[in-house]
Protein backbone atom coordinates (compact mmCIF):
# COMPACT_ATOMS: atom_id res chain seq x y z
CA UNK A 1 0.00 0.00 0.00
CA UNK A 2 1.47 3.36 -0.96
CA UNK A 3 1.65 6.22 1.51
CA UNK A 4 -0.65 8.36 -0.64
CA UNK A 5 -3.40 5.74 -0.47
CA UNK A 6 -3.25 5.39 3.29
CA UNK A 7 -5.89 7.62 4.88
CA UNK A 8 -6.52 7.21 8.61
CA UNK A 9 -8.57 10.31 9.52
CA UNK A 10 -11.72 11.63 7.83
CA UNK A 11 -14.78 13.71 8.74
CA UNK A 12 -18.22 12.77 7.43
CA UNK A 13 -21.80 14.03 7.62
CA UNK A 14 -24.41 11.30 8.13
CA UNK A 15 -28.21 11.46 8.15
CA UNK A 16 -30.85 8.89 9.01
CA UNK A 17 -34.15 8.80 7.13
CA UNK A 18 -37.37 10.60 8.07
CA UNK A 19 -40.40 8.53 9.03
CA UNK A 20 -43.33 8.48 6.60
CA UNK A 21 -46.63 10.24 7.31
CA UNK A 22 -49.64 8.40 8.64
CA UNK A 23 -52.60 8.32 6.28
CA UNK A 24 -55.87 10.22 6.78
CA UNK A 25 -58.28 7.99 4.92
CA UNK A 26 -61.91 7.02 5.36
CA UNK A 27 -63.02 3.68 4.04
CA UNK A 28 -65.36 3.95 1.08
CA UNK A 29 -66.80 1.30 -1.19
CA UNK A 30 -70.08 0.46 -2.88
CA UNK A 31 -72.98 0.37 -0.44
CA UNK A 32 -70.64 1.49 2.41
CA UNK A 33 -70.60 5.26 2.53
CA UNK A 34 -69.31 5.64 6.06
CA UNK A 35 -66.86 2.86 6.61
CA UNK A 36 -64.75 4.69 9.16
CA UNK A 37 -61.05 5.49 9.27
CA UNK A 38 -58.57 3.05 7.70
CA UNK A 39 -55.45 5.19 7.16
CA UNK A 40 -52.24 3.16 7.53
CA UNK A 41 -49.02 4.00 9.36
CA UNK A 42 -45.99 5.61 7.81
CA UNK A 43 -42.84 3.51 7.40
CA UNK A 44 -39.79 4.18 9.57
CA UNK A 45 -36.85 6.03 8.11
CA UNK A 46 -33.66 4.20 7.20
CA UNK A 47 -30.90 3.58 9.74
CA UNK A 48 -27.25 4.57 9.30
CA UNK A 49 -25.23 1.43 10.04
CA UNK A 50 -21.45 1.08 10.28
CA UNK A 51 -20.11 -2.31 9.27
CA UNK A 52 -16.69 -3.92 9.67
CA UNK A 53 -15.05 -4.89 6.39
CA UNK A 54 -11.93 -7.02 6.83
CA UNK A 55 -10.91 -6.34 3.20
CA UNK A 56 -10.32 -2.66 3.95
CA UNK A 57 -7.03 -1.32 5.34
CA UNK A 58 -7.58 2.41 4.93
CA UNK A 59 -10.24 5.14 4.90
CA UNK A 60 -9.13 6.16 1.41
CA UNK A 61 -12.59 5.73 -0.18
CA UNK A 62 -13.99 8.52 2.00
CA UNK A 63 -11.78 11.04 0.22
CA UNK A 64 -14.37 11.02 -2.56
CA UNK A 65 -17.61 10.81 -0.59
CA UNK A 66 -18.22 12.69 2.65
CA UNK A 67 -22.06 12.77 2.90
CA UNK A 68 -24.21 9.71 3.61
CA UNK A 69 -28.00 9.70 3.93
CA UNK A 70 -30.44 6.83 4.52
CA UNK A 71 -33.79 6.61 2.72
CA UNK A 72 -37.03 8.16 3.98
CA UNK A 73 -39.99 6.03 5.05
CA UNK A 74 -43.00 5.79 2.76
CA UNK A 75 -46.37 7.32 3.69
CA UNK A 76 -49.23 5.16 4.91
CA UNK A 77 -52.22 4.51 2.64
CA UNK A 78 -55.77 3.17 2.71
CA UNK A 79 -56.86 -0.19 4.04
CA UNK A 80 -54.44 0.25 6.96
CA UNK A 81 -51.52 -0.29 4.61
CA UNK A 82 -48.23 0.78 6.15
CA UNK A 83 -45.69 2.74 4.16
CA UNK A 84 -42.44 1.11 3.08
CA UNK A 85 -39.47 1.34 5.42
CA UNK A 86 -36.71 3.69 4.35
CA UNK A 87 -33.61 2.01 2.93
CA UNK A 88 -30.85 1.54 5.50
CA UNK A 89 -27.42 2.76 4.47
CA UNK A 90 -24.35 0.69 5.32
CA UNK A 91 -20.97 2.37 5.67
CA UNK A 92 -18.09 -0.11 5.44
CA UNK A 93 -15.00 0.72 7.52
CA UNK A 94 -11.79 -1.17 8.33
CA UNK A 95 -11.50 -3.13 11.56
CA UNK A 96 -9.79 -0.82 14.06
CA UNK A 97 -11.86 2.28 13.25
CA UNK A 98 -12.85 4.65 16.07
CA UNK A 99 -16.02 6.72 15.55
CA UNK A 100 -16.31 10.11 17.26
CA UNK A 101 -18.95 12.81 17.38
CA UNK A 102 -17.13 15.67 15.68
CA UNK A 103 -18.99 18.34 17.68
CA UNK A 104 -18.16 16.94 21.13
CA UNK A 105 -15.10 14.82 20.22
CA UNK A 106 -16.55 11.99 22.31
CA UNK A 107 -16.01 8.39 21.21
CA UNK A 108 -19.31 6.83 20.17
CA UNK A 109 -17.97 3.30 19.62
CA UNK A 110 -15.18 1.33 17.95
CA UNK A 111 -15.27 -1.27 15.21
CA UNK A 112 -12.97 -4.03 16.47
CA UNK A 113 -14.45 -7.37 15.37
CA UNK A 114 -14.97 -9.19 12.10
CA UNK A 115 -18.58 -8.90 10.92
CA UNK A 116 -19.46 -6.25 13.50
CA UNK A 117 -22.43 -3.98 12.69
CA UNK A 118 -23.49 -0.98 14.77
CA UNK A 119 -26.48 1.31 14.21
CA UNK A 120 -25.03 4.81 14.36
CA UNK A 121 -28.30 6.68 13.79
CA UNK A 122 -31.79 5.21 13.92
CA UNK A 123 -34.34 6.31 11.34
CA UNK A 124 -37.31 8.41 12.44
CA UNK A 125 -40.47 6.54 13.37
CA UNK A 126 -43.37 6.60 10.95
CA UNK A 127 -46.52 8.47 11.98
CA UNK A 128 -49.63 6.55 13.00
CA UNK A 129 -52.59 6.53 10.61
CA UNK A 130 -56.00 7.90 11.57
CA UNK A 131 -57.49 4.48 12.35
CA UNK A 132 -55.48 4.52 15.62
CA UNK A 133 -57.44 7.54 16.83
CA UNK A 134 -60.95 6.19 16.40
CA UNK A 135 -63.01 6.10 19.60
CA UNK A 136 -66.64 5.90 20.68
CA UNK A 137 -66.83 9.67 20.71
CA UNK A 138 -64.68 10.25 17.64
CA UNK A 139 -65.90 7.99 14.88
CA UNK A 140 -64.16 9.66 11.93
CA UNK A 141 -60.88 11.26 13.03
CA UNK A 142 -59.53 13.36 10.21
CA UNK A 143 -55.96 13.62 11.36
CA UNK A 144 -52.87 11.40 11.57
CA UNK A 145 -49.33 11.75 12.86
CA UNK A 146 -46.51 13.10 10.73
CA UNK A 147 -43.33 11.05 10.59
CA UNK A 148 -40.47 11.85 12.96
CA UNK A 149 -37.50 13.55 11.34
CA UNK A 150 -34.24 11.69 10.96
CA UNK A 151 -31.03 12.79 12.67
CA UNK A 152 -27.96 14.41 11.16
CA UNK A 153 -24.58 14.54 12.89
CA UNK A 154 -20.96 15.11 11.87
CA UNK A 155 -18.66 12.22 12.71
CA UNK A 156 -14.92 11.65 12.64
CA UNK A 157 -13.43 8.30 11.68
CA UNK A 158 -9.99 7.50 13.06
CA UNK A 159 -8.21 4.34 12.01
CA UNK A 160 -5.85 2.62 14.42
CA UNK A 161 -3.74 0.27 12.34
CA UNK A 162 -4.46 -3.38 13.14
CA UNK A 163 -1.20 -5.29 12.61
CA UNK A 164 0.59 -8.22 14.19
CA UNK A 165 3.91 -6.38 14.54
CA UNK A 166 4.43 -2.64 14.93
CA UNK A 167 7.86 -1.12 14.29
CA UNK A 168 8.82 1.47 16.90
CA UNK A 169 11.89 3.69 16.76
CA UNK A 170 13.36 7.14 16.32
CA UNK A 171 13.25 8.75 12.87
CA UNK A 172 15.77 7.21 10.48
CA UNK A 173 16.20 4.07 12.60
CA UNK A 174 15.74 1.84 9.55
CA UNK A 175 12.07 0.87 10.01
CA UNK A 176 11.06 1.47 6.39
CA UNK A 177 14.15 -0.35 5.15
CA UNK A 178 13.31 -3.35 7.32
CA UNK A 179 9.70 -3.38 6.12
CA UNK A 180 10.88 -3.28 2.50
CA UNK A 181 13.35 -6.11 3.17
CA UNK A 182 10.78 -8.40 4.82
CA UNK A 183 7.70 -7.64 2.69
CA UNK A 184 6.70 -6.51 -0.78
CA UNK A 185 5.74 -3.06 0.57
CA UNK A 186 7.50 -0.12 -1.05
CA UNK A 187 7.75 2.59 1.64
CA UNK A 188 9.58 5.83 0.99
CA UNK A 189 13.20 5.45 2.11
CA UNK A 190 15.70 8.31 2.47
CA UNK A 191 18.52 9.40 4.74
CA UNK A 192 16.66 12.10 6.66
CA UNK A 193 14.19 12.25 9.53
CA UNK A 194 10.43 11.77 9.11
CA UNK A 195 10.66 10.13 5.71
CA UNK A 196 7.60 8.14 6.77
CA UNK A 197 4.64 10.44 7.45
CA UNK A 198 1.91 7.76 7.48
CA UNK A 199 1.96 4.11 8.54
CA UNK A 200 2.92 1.56 5.91
CA UNK A 201 1.66 -2.02 6.01
CA UNK A 202 3.29 -5.11 4.61
CA UNK A 203 2.68 -8.86 4.72
CA UNK A 204 5.65 -10.92 5.90
CA UNK A 205 5.66 -14.32 4.22
CA UNK A 206 6.70 -17.12 6.55
CA UNK A 207 7.20 -20.86 6.15
CA UNK A 208 4.46 -23.21 4.92
CA UNK A 209 2.44 -20.37 3.34
CA UNK A 210 1.90 -18.69 6.70
CA UNK A 211 2.19 -14.95 7.06
CA UNK A 212 1.75 -12.00 9.41
CA UNK A 213 1.22 -8.25 9.03
CA UNK A 214 3.90 -5.70 9.90
CA UNK A 215 3.32 -1.95 10.25
CA UNK A 216 5.96 0.75 9.89
CA UNK A 217 4.90 3.51 12.30
CA UNK A 218 6.32 7.05 11.75
CA UNK A 219 9.32 7.77 13.96
CA UNK A 220 9.01 8.76 17.60
CA UNK A 221 10.83 11.73 19.12
CA UNK A 222 11.21 12.65 22.77
CA UNK A 223 8.05 14.48 23.83
CA UNK A 224 5.84 12.69 21.28
CA UNK A 225 3.33 11.76 24.00
CA UNK A 226 2.70 15.50 24.48
CA UNK A 227 2.14 15.93 20.75
CA UNK A 228 5.64 16.98 19.66
CA UNK A 229 6.78 15.99 16.18
CA UNK A 230 3.98 13.90 14.69
CA UNK A 231 2.81 13.19 18.25
CA UNK A 232 -0.60 11.63 18.70
CA UNK A 233 -1.01 11.32 14.94
CA UNK A 234 0.98 8.07 14.94
CA UNK A 235 1.05 6.93 18.58
CA UNK A 236 -2.57 5.80 18.33
CA UNK A 237 -1.57 3.27 15.67
CA UNK A 238 0.68 1.44 18.14
CA UNK A 239 -2.24 0.55 20.44
CA UNK A 240 -3.64 -2.15 18.16
CA UNK A 241 -0.40 -4.01 17.34
CA UNK A 242 0.02 -7.44 18.92
CA UNK A 243 3.79 -7.12 19.32
CA UNK A 244 6.05 -4.07 19.33
CA UNK A 245 9.46 -4.28 17.70
CA UNK A 246 11.78 -1.61 19.08
CA UNK A 247 14.32 -0.76 16.39
CA UNK A 248 17.53 0.97 17.49
CA UNK A 249 20.26 1.78 14.94
CA UNK A 250 23.83 0.63 15.49
CA UNK A 251 25.10 4.21 15.19
CA UNK A 252 23.23 5.29 18.34
CA UNK A 253 25.27 7.08 20.98
CA UNK A 254 23.52 5.33 23.90
CA UNK A 255 21.62 2.08 23.35
CA UNK A 256 20.00 1.91 26.80
CA UNK A 257 18.99 5.59 26.82
CA UNK A 258 17.38 5.40 23.37
CA UNK A 259 15.34 2.36 24.37
CA UNK A 260 14.29 4.04 27.63
CA UNK A 261 13.07 7.17 25.81
CA UNK A 262 11.06 5.11 23.32
CA UNK A 263 9.44 3.06 26.05
CA UNK A 264 8.76 6.11 28.23
CA UNK A 265 6.94 7.94 25.43
CA UNK A 266 4.69 4.95 24.73
CA UNK A 267 3.81 4.43 28.38
CA UNK A 268 3.14 8.15 28.93
CA UNK A 269 0.75 8.08 25.98
CA UNK A 270 -1.02 4.92 27.14
CA UNK A 271 0.10 3.02 30.28
CA UNK A 272 -1.58 -0.14 28.95
CA UNK A 273 1.18 -0.39 26.32
CA UNK A 274 3.47 -1.46 29.16
CA UNK A 275 1.76 -4.87 29.07
CA UNK A 276 2.40 -5.48 25.37
CA UNK A 277 4.93 -8.05 24.24
CA UNK A 278 8.00 -6.54 22.63
CA UNK A 279 11.29 -7.39 20.99
CA UNK A 280 14.40 -5.19 20.84
CA UNK A 281 16.40 -5.19 17.61
CA UNK A 282 19.66 -3.42 16.82
CA UNK A 283 19.58 -2.45 13.12
CA UNK A 284 22.23 -1.34 10.63
CA UNK A 285 24.77 -3.88 11.90
CA UNK A 286 26.52 -3.60 8.53
CA UNK A 287 28.06 -0.42 9.96
CA UNK A 288 29.88 -2.50 12.61
CA UNK A 289 33.01 -4.59 12.39
CA UNK A 290 33.16 -7.97 14.13
CA UNK A 291 34.64 -6.53 17.31
CA UNK A 292 31.97 -3.84 17.70
CA UNK A 293 29.22 -6.31 16.89
CA UNK A 294 30.46 -8.60 19.66
CA UNK A 295 30.50 -5.66 22.10
CA UNK A 296 26.90 -4.82 21.21
CA UNK A 297 25.87 -8.46 21.65
CA UNK A 298 27.31 -8.48 25.17
CA UNK A 299 25.75 -5.09 25.96
CA UNK A 300 22.31 -6.23 24.80
CA UNK A 301 22.56 -9.42 26.88
CA UNK A 302 23.30 -7.25 29.91
CA UNK A 303 20.58 -4.63 29.31
CA UNK A 304 17.79 -6.85 28.02
CA UNK A 305 17.93 -9.86 30.32
CA UNK A 306 14.90 -12.04 29.71
CA UNK A 307 13.77 -9.84 26.80
CA UNK A 308 13.95 -11.22 23.24
CA UNK A 309 16.59 -9.27 21.29
CA UNK A 310 18.58 -9.57 18.09
CA UNK A 311 21.16 -7.77 15.92
CA UNK A 312 20.23 -7.44 12.24
CA UNK A 313 21.09 -5.72 8.98
CA UNK A 314 18.35 -5.06 6.43
CA UNK A 315 20.94 -4.11 3.83
CA UNK A 316 22.87 -7.41 4.02
CA UNK A 317 19.91 -9.60 5.17
CA UNK A 318 21.89 -10.48 8.30
CA UNK A 319 19.69 -12.39 10.80
CA UNK A 320 16.44 -11.51 8.98
CA UNK A 321 15.38 -15.17 8.86
CA UNK A 322 16.10 -15.45 12.58
CA UNK A 323 14.03 -12.30 13.15
CA UNK A 324 11.03 -13.79 11.34
CA UNK A 325 11.39 -16.97 13.43
CA UNK A 326 11.49 -14.91 16.63
CA UNK A 327 8.44 -12.86 15.66
CA UNK A 328 6.44 -15.91 14.68
CA UNK A 329 7.33 -17.59 17.98
CA UNK A 330 6.14 -14.53 19.91
CA UNK A 331 2.91 -14.30 17.88
CA UNK A 332 2.17 -18.02 18.26
CA UNK A 333 3.46 -19.08 21.69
Amino acid sequence: MTEGNFVDYVKLQVSSGKGGKGSIHLHREKFITKGGPDGGDGGRGGHVILRANEQLWTLYSFKFKRFFAAGHGGDGSKNRSSGAQGEDIYIDVPIGTVIRNSDTNTILFEITEKGQEVILLEGGLGGRGNWHFKSSTRQTPRYAQPGIDGLTIPITLELKVLADVGLVGFPNAGKSTLLAALTSAKPKIADYEFTTLKPNLGIVEYRDYRSFVMADIPGIIEGASEGKGLGHYFLRHIERNSILLYLIPADTSDLKKEFSILQKELIKYNPELMDKQFIVVLSKSDLLDKELRLEYENEMKSIFKGIPHLIISSATQYHLTELKDLLWKQLNP
